[in-house]
């Protein structure tokens, strides 16, 4: 837990230091105003993110046909191979692999225990494939959020100017006295939505992946379970 919050708060500095260095050297950033920087340490959170899950899935589905495994598991437990069983579930690496595996450890019991050692096994599983994956779509709706921030502290600053001049002086006020404003308006609601938008896109693609293995360990459970069911229902006959 320890290591974790560190990893996290460093991680945290490091998109800080992001941040603030591209405030600094970027001229179209810092055009933005201050706001910038906790967009920019939203972009490199959710590039971290999309990264690590990406490879994550690529690892999973990773020239691997999820089918032949299932017709092969079905094949060895309907001949009661479960040696071979064992042996194919522990070539497949991945949440529906160690599923299957832990069925196959109780094969023997009653049906009950099997199903619930599998979805334990399942419930266990779950946290490290949906790792991350509410991150995404919190920083998509902070983007936006920051974005409109942006916009609004850009008005303000804007009409500061407008009563600075006519107020004080009563100078008229050019153009080119609301630029700033107008700039830190109009980039943070770009930037947010620049950001927001792909995050979007990457938290549905992942989350329709999430529910696709999901499906798969409920499938490999399936097909150990009803071994098991059909056992019992021949023995009550």
């Amino acid at each position: 837990m320890l290591n974790r919050m560190a990893y996290t708060a460093l991680f945290t500095a490091l998109a800080l230091m992001i941040g603030v260095l591209l405030y600094w050297r970027v001229e179209i950033i810092s055009l933005g105003g201050p706001v910038m920087i906790p967009i920019v340490m939203c972009s490199v959170f959710s590039l971290a993110i999309v990264f690590e899950r990406g490879w994550y899935f690529f690892q999973l589905h990773m020239g691997k046909d999820i089918e032949a495994f299932f017709d092969r598991l079905r094949a060895t437990v309907e001949k009661h191979q479960w040696k071979d069983a064992q042996t194919l579930c522990e070539s497949w690496p991945g949440p529906v692999g160690r599923v299957a595996l832990a069925g196959l450890a109780v094969h023997e019991s009653a049906p009950q225990e099997i199903d619930d050692t599998m979805t334990q096994a399942a419930h266990e599983e779950l946290p490290a494939v949906e790792k991350h994956l509410r991150w995404l779509s919190t920083l998509a709706q902070v983007s936006t959020l920051l974005g409109l921030l942006g916009t609004v502290t850009g008005l303000v600053r804007a009409f500061q100017v407008i009563q600075r001049k006519s107020g004080a002086s009563g100078t008229a006020v050019n153009p080119g006295d609301l630029a700033g404003g107008v700039w830190e308006a109009l980039i943070t609601t770009v930037a947010g939505l620049v950001i927001a938008i792909p995050t979007i896109l990457a938290y549905n693609y992942f989350a329709a992946r999430l529910g696709e293995v999901q499906f798969h360990m409920e499938k490999a459970a399936g097909i150990i379970s009803s071994w098991r069911h059909r056992r019992g229902t021949a023995s009550c006959d």
